[in-house]
């Protein structure tokens, strides 16, 4: 059986959309004419009983009338014809409420692993009328490929991030600025940082993602600067964020979303293997990078 590319992300639920109406959302809403092809999420299997809690789906693109061509057998003849909802690509896709975690496979020139993303939103969002209600999909970045990136920087020039407060899984690395989110009350901040004078930003972000990838113990209370923190939360899954900065004479920059966490499976997989195979990898993920449930 051929595999495909699956990519890894947490799902930010804002307003009034939690858990549960999410949940609903992806079995109940309704298709979506966006351009000239409609989006429905199909072939739903609500597994949120099991004892790995999953909802799986397939995010559909079609044409609500397209045209076919048919042989007539008894003149030998090809004929056109027109066939309603005609399929043109699928991704099956598997939600993980334990980790606010979703899996969902790239599928070449039809639903890209950029296209999914704005197409759930908008089927989620649409299902509530858009009303109070705001929904993405974040890429959990992968430490490696996003640190190997940071270190071809000589200077760096600015820090950015926003970030929204998990649900349920938290970072002890930036345990500190959850916090600090929640007693301030916000769904969402931005924080940024700039030199213009020439000089580079002190950051330890390489030494962070450096212990936390050698697995060295996070200290009970850790207290990195808040915009490394943000930055790190970012990659996490739960916002984006960037580093801009030099390598000579030339610009960088580097993005959370650059380097996402992925993994290879069929692409027309077993409903139960793939929410295994996905909670198998953010299980990994929390562990290498110390999150845990409040």
């Amino acid at each position: 059986m051929e595999n495909g590319q699956y990519y890894l992300g947490r799902v930010i639920k804002l307003g009034q959309l939690n858990q549960e109406k999410l949940l609903d959302a992806i079995i109940k809403c309704r298709p979506l004419m966006i351009g000239k092809f409609s989006w429905a999420i199909t072939d739903v299997l609500d597994a949120r009983d099991n004892q790995i809690p999953f909802v799986f789906g397939m995010l559909s693109k079609y044409y609500p009338e397209g045209s076919v061509t048919l042989v007539d057998t008894d003149t030998k003849h090809q004929i056109p014809a027109v066939a309603k909802n005609l399929l043109v690509a699928s991704s099956p896709f598997v939600y993980l409420p334990n980790y606010s975690g979703i899996a969902y496979l790239h599928v070449w020139n039809e639903i890209q692993e950029d296209v999914f993303p704005r197409r759930f939103k908008a089927l989620i969002e649409a299902a509530f009328g858009g009303f109070f209600v705001e929904c993405s999909i974040e890429p959990v970045a992968d430490y490696r490929a996003f640190i190997s990136k940071i270190k071809e920087i000589d200077l760096i020039t600015q820090i950015s991030a926003k970030v929204n407060p998990p649900n349920p899984l938290f970072g002890r690395i930036w345990k500190n600025l959850n916090e600090y989110i929640k007693e301030r009350n916000a769904s969402e901040i931005f924080i940024q940082e700039q030199n213009k004078g020439g000089g580079t930003l002190n950051s330890q972000i390489v030494q962070l993602v450096t212990e936390v990838l050698e697995e060295k113990e996070v200290p009970e209370d850790p207290s990195p600067a808040i915009t490394d923190a943000a930055l790190l939360m970012a990659a996490d899954g739960y916002g984006h964020g960037k580093i801009v900065g030099k390598k000579g004479n030339e610009k960088i920059i580097v993005r959370t979303s650059d380097s996402k966490k992925s993994f290879l499976f069929p692409k027309e997989p077993d409903q139960f293997e793939i929410a295994k195979e996905a909670d198998s990898h953010f299980a990994k993920i929390s562990h290498e990078r110390k999150m845990e449930h409040p």
